[in-house]
C-alpha cells in the first residue's frame, strides 16, 4: 500500500491517467488548478483545460455547456464555492440537463484547516444530495478516490465527488473492489454498526480497534456513495447489531447521518447515534486538532458507540 496521501492528490494523478485514454475528457477549473491539482491534467492536455477564473457560476455553466456537446467534463473548485456560491447553476444548468459533469469539489470539511471557517464547509452534501439525479460520492483514501473516480467518468450524468486536503493514511489496495452505490464492510462485529464516510472512515477503524480491547466488537462500513445510498447495507447493519453510529466530516444535519436515518426510518427502524459537525462554523488550526476539538476524531465515535450501548 502507498503512504499517506490526500483524495485531492489522487484526483490530480487520475486527470492525468484517464486523460491518455479518454480523449474527450476536458477538465476546467476555478483559477485554484495548484490547490485542486488539476494543473497536471493541463500541462499534458493544454488543449483540453479551461482555467474559467474565480468564477464560479461561469465554471459550472460553460461545463454544462461542453458536456451537453459530447464532451466528458470534470470541473473543480474548493467544495465551498463548488456546493455554495455555485449552487443555483449547478441545480439547474446540471442537475436539471442530467449533464455530464463530474463537479470535484477539493478541500472539503474542517480539515482544510488553517483556512478557517470561511473555507470548512459542512453543507455539500446535504446540498447535492438534493438536487435529483446527482450521484454523491465521498472517498475515504487516494487509492478509493481513484476507483470511484474512473467510474464517475466513466458513466453518463452528473456526479458531485467530495475531496480532501490533507493527506490520510491508506485504507484500500489499487486493486480493491469498490463499486458506486456499494458500500464496503471493512471490519465485522455483532455489537455496534459505525457507518462513516470520506476522511472518518480511518478514525472509524482505529476507534473500533481501541473497542476490541475493552470487548466490544464493531463493524466498521465505508459509505463512500451518499446517494444513492446503500439500503442492504443499513437494513443488515439494523438486523444484526444494537444499533448504527454514522461518522462524517460533514454537518450533523442533512448529510450522511440524515441519509442513513431517512432510509432506516422508512424500512429498519434503528437505535442511532452521530457523530459529525455541531451546529457550529469551525475555526483556523491544524486538522488533527480540529477534527478532535470539534468532536470528529476516534475518542468521539468510540464514546458514541459507548453511549449507544449504555442505552
Amino acid at each position: 500500500m502507498a503512504g499517506k496521501t490526500a483524495t485531492r492528490q489522487a484526483y490530480g494523478e487520475f486527470l492525468v491517467e484517464k486523460g491518455r485514454v479518454k480523449a474527450d475528457l476536458i477538465v476546467m477549473d476555478a483559477d485554484l488548478s495548484k490547490s485542486t491539482m488539476t494543473n497536471a491534467f493541463s500541462k499534458e492536455f493544454p488543449d483540453r483545460f479551461f482555467n474559467m477564473g474565480i468564477a464560479e457560476q461561469n465554471l459550472f455553466g460553460a461545463a454544462a455547456g461542453i458536456a451537453l456537446s459530447g464532451k466528458t467534463v470534470c470541473a473543480s473548485t474548493f467544495a465551498m464555492f463548488a456546493s455554495g456560491r455555485a449552487f443555483e447553476v449547478v441545480r439547474n444548468s446540471i442537475g436539471y440537463t442530467h449533464a455530464n459533469v463530474k463537479i470535484c469539489a477539493t478541500h472539503a470539511g474542517i480539515s482544510v484547516g488553517e483556512d478557517g471557517a470561511s473555507h470548512q464547509t459542512f453543507e455539500d452534501i446535504a446540498l447535492m444530495r438534493t438536487i435529483p439525479g446527482m450521484t454523491v460520492l465521498n472517498p475515504s483514501d487516494g487509492e478509493s478516490a481513484k476507483i470511484l473516480l474512473d467510474q464517475a467518468v466513466d458513466a453518463d450524468g452528473p456526479f458531485y465527488i467530495r475531496l480532501g486536503r490533507a493527506a490520510v493514511e491508506p485504507i484500500y489496495a489499487a486493486d480493491a473492489e469498490i463499486k458506486v452505490g456499494k458500500s464496503v464492510c471493512l471490519r465485522d462485529g455483532g455489537d455496534c454498526t459505525v457507518i462513516a464516510t470520506g476522511i472518518l472512515v480511518g478514525e472509524a477503524l482505529l476507534a473500533a480497534e481501541a473497542l476490541a480491547k475493552e470487548g466490544i466488537a464493531v463493524r466498521v462500513v465505508d459509505m463512500h456513495t451518499i446517494k444513492p445510498i446503500d439500503g442492504e447495507a443499513i437494513e443488515k447493519a439494523a438486523k444484526e447489531t444494537k444499533g448504527i453510529v454514522t461518522a462524517e466530516e460533514h454537518s450533523v444535519i442533512g448529510g450522511l447521518g440524515g441519509a442513513v436515518a431517512e432510509y432506516a426510518a422508512a424500512h429498519c427502524p434503528v437505535r442511532m447515534a452521530f457523530v459529525g459537525q455541531g451546529d457550529c462554523f469551525g475555526e483556523s488550526g491544524k486538522p488533527a486538532e480540529l477534527l478532535k476539538k470539534y468532536g470528529m476524531s476516534a475518542d468521539s465515535i468510540a464514546a458514541a458507540v459507548k453511549g449507544m450501548l449504555r442505552g
